[in-house]
């Protein structure tokens, strides 16, 4: 080993980071995202928090989740805990992909007890209800039909950041309502990160707006 830290001749080229998922993006690197679209199709509308803002989008963080066998969600986070959302086949390139958001962070909530928790994700929990209102914001539960009370999507997400990764284990239910000519995504999302400190700290419910975006609203820089 000791003669190994003193071996020359080797090639030192330092290593490129790695490009990941199907947009092929590491992290550090960038995406410049067109959202001219939706804000054309959310112009008559109001959107809850605005229409979303374009641009450059530098990467800080890469997750990834298998959602089943057939599918993995890649999830490019930016240092404004905005992500770009990505499904795509299972370690499959850009022409496997079959759907592309990008989400932002609208608010969030910590149950106190487990009566609070009872209420969000019991038996006739908030967050699988048809419908949800978020203050006078009606969405239409867009996964499960029926007037019946929805099972939550189950994943672990490995989110790395370069220096650290972490296994956050999430349940989420997929909201959505007509804004204008477009529509408006409000993901719903309990997350609990994995490791043990965070497992004694509990987790939370964050509230996060999304909207549709194609492969040609992406570019990479």
């Amino acid at each position: 080993m000791i003669g190994g830290w003193f071996r020359r001749g080797k090639d030192q080229t330092p290593r490129l980071p790695e490009e990941r998922g199907p947009l092929a993006c590491a992290i550090g690197g960038a995406f410049r995202i067109d959202t001219l679209g939706i804000e054309a199709s959310l112009a008559s509308g109001e959107p809850a928090m605005g229409a979303p803002a374009g641009g450059d989008f530098i990467v800080t963080a890469i997750g990834v989740a298998r959602l089943d066998g057939a599918s993995e969600l890649t999830r490019y986070y930016d240092d404004d805990h905005r992500m770009v959302q990505v499904i795509a086949a299972p370690g499959g390139g850009a022409d496997t992909i079959t759907d592309v958001s990008l989400y932002a962070p609208w608010d969030s909530v910590v149950p106190a007890g487990r009566a609070e928790w009872d209420r969000w994700t019991g038996p006739r929990g908030l967050i699988g209800a048809p419908s949800y209102d978020a203050d006078g914001i009606v969405y239409a539960r867009y996964w499960g039909s029926g007037n019946a009370q929805a099972d939550l999507v189950e994943f672990v997400e490995t989110v790395d950041d370069g220096s650290t990764k972490r296994d956050i284990h999430q349940r989420c239910m997929l909201y959505a309502r007509d804004v204008g000519t477009g529509e408006e995504m409000l993901l719903i999302n309990i997350e609990r990160d994995l490791s043990h400190h965070a497992r004694e700290e509990g987790g939370a419910i964050s509230f996060i707006i999304g909207y549709g975006l194609g492969t040609a609203d992406i570019e990479r820089v």
